[in-house]
């Protein structure tokens, strides 16, 4: 079916706003979030390599901890989480020489009607000093991660309560000081079972608002997505050469999805959309799923203190450092933690993304896009479709028209050379997918 459309550009209205969002940021509570950060600091040290037995100190304890907390979320959702250790032994590697078994925790919400399409949420439960190999001295990483997992843990206790149409997970990764290993054992095992992961967001660094270059500032939070795919063929990058997709990625789509949720539902919150993998030369555990192809953005603080990060506990000079609990705001961090969990609700209560997408128009006047029609599973859920188009030279989508229920769509008199184009899969209740580029280059998958 194809539908022609000819007229003036409207200026883009956005998704239909939802209530339920509002009222799931209203439940994130930053009184939960301080207290799952103490508690998780009063383990001393959370390094990788730090004693395991013990039920008060150390890696151990704390990743037991939370997997009881996870537990006890799903007890009062009459269990609706499925909660595992997600464990491998890692050795021979320069950070972690000796073999040492790297347990992540992992809780699941399952979806209703498209349960193998999932969304994450990430932060990762390790802390260090100054030597990285420091797995004895009291590390207490309030900040980096504390605020991370604690946020995931309220995220799950808030979004425990819904049902969605996709699955939802709750990740408390393990090994990121030491090199990504938590990320990297998830991701590989998430391709092995076959999960269609559309969207990871890696929580670290939530909670500090004081930087060290003076700015205090708890009103902008950076999303950092990096560009081309990793896994990317080189018949994949010719192509992309001539139709465009540097900047449209599906991870830089999801960026824009979670920028456009602070706007409408997180009072005070600006998001910066940092064209990026990470802050420069340095790493997180969005990296491993970026590296497979998988959707993953990092959402941290904006004004660093590196004071507070990977030091020694240690006053000199008049200047106290390491990552301590009086280094962090709990309401910023309720804030991020917010905005991850209403960008999880929305793209888990949204259709699939569309699949397929393809564009025409060249020496044309008018730009045709092209989708597959939804699977059987998906028919229940989807309305229709929305075509989004913006100049090449903005970061944000500008216009957007709902087209119904078609597999092809022309925008006449509309130019495909003067613009980035891209589709959205919508609900019946008016949820919206991430916006997918046409091509190999936007594509969240199948």
């Amino acid at each position: 079916m194809s539908v022609l459309f000819s007229g003036s550009i409207k200026a883009d209205t956005g998704p239909k706003e939802q209530a339920v969002l509002h009222d799931i940021v209203k439940q994130i509570s930053p009184d939960n979030i301080e207290k799952d950060i103490t508690k998780l600091v009063s383990f001393g040290t959370r390094h990788t390599l730090s004693e395991t037995k013990s039920e008060t100190r150390g890696i151990g304890a704390a990743r037991r901890w939370i997997k009881a907390e996870f537990e006890r979320i799903s007890r009062a959702c009459n269990d609706c989480l499925e909660v595992y250790f997600q464990a491998k032994t890692i050795s021979g590697e320069k950070r972690i020489p000796d073999a040492t078994e790297v347990v992540s925790v992992i809780a699941v919400l399952k979806g209703k009607t498209d349960p193998s399409r999932y969304v994450v949420m990430s932060g990762d439960i390790d802390s260090r000093v100054t030597d990285v190999m420091d797995f004895t001295s009291d590390s207490p990483g309030a900040n980096d991660n504390a605020s991370g997992v604690a946020g995931v843990l309220e995220a799950a206790r808030v979004l425990s309560q819904y049902s969605f149409h996709g699955s939802i997970v709750f990740a408390a990764l393990a090994g990121e000081e030491q090199g990504l290993f938590g990320g990297k054992i998830m991701a590989e095992q998430a391709q092995k079972d076959g999960w269609r992961i559309k969207a990871v967001l890696n929580n670290d660094m939530i909670g500090n608002i004081s930087g060290i270059n003076g700015v205090i500032n708890n009103t902008t939070a950076r999303i950092f997505a990096e560009g081309t795919r990793q896994n990317e063929t080189e018949k994949q990058a010719r192509k992309r050469r001539f139709t465009g997709g540097e900047v449209d990625s599906p991870t830089r789509n999801l960026a824009r999805y979670i920028d456009r949720m602070a706007d409408d539902y997180i009072p005070n919150l600006d998001t910066m959309m940092i064209y990026r993998l990470d802050r420069f030369g340095r790493g997180g555990h969005h990296r491993p799923f970026n590296d497979l192809g998988y959707p993953a953005v990092r959402i941290m603080e904006t004004n660093e203190n590196y004071n507070r990060q990977h030091q020694d506990l240690r006053t000199e000079d008049g200047i106290k450092y390491g990552d301590t609990l009086d280094g962090v705001d709990f309401d910023y961090a309720a804030k991020l933690t917010a905005l991850n969990a209403v960008s999880l609700a929305g793209m888990a209560w949204a259709p699939n993304p569309p699949v397929n997408v393809a564009i025409q128009g060249a020496v044309k006047p008018s730009t045709t896009l092209s989708w597959n029609a939804p699977k059987a599973n998906e028919k229940t859920i989807i309305k229709g479709y929305k075509i989004y188009w913006r100049l090449t030279d903005q970061s944000q989508w500008q216009y957007s028209r709902y087209v119904g229920n078609v597999t092809q769509y022309t925008l006449e008199n509309i130019v495909i050379d003067n613009y980035f184009f891209g589709v959205a899969s919508v609900s019946h209740d008016g949820f919206e997918s991430p916006i997918v580029f046409p091509g190999d280059a936007g594509s969240f998958g199948q």
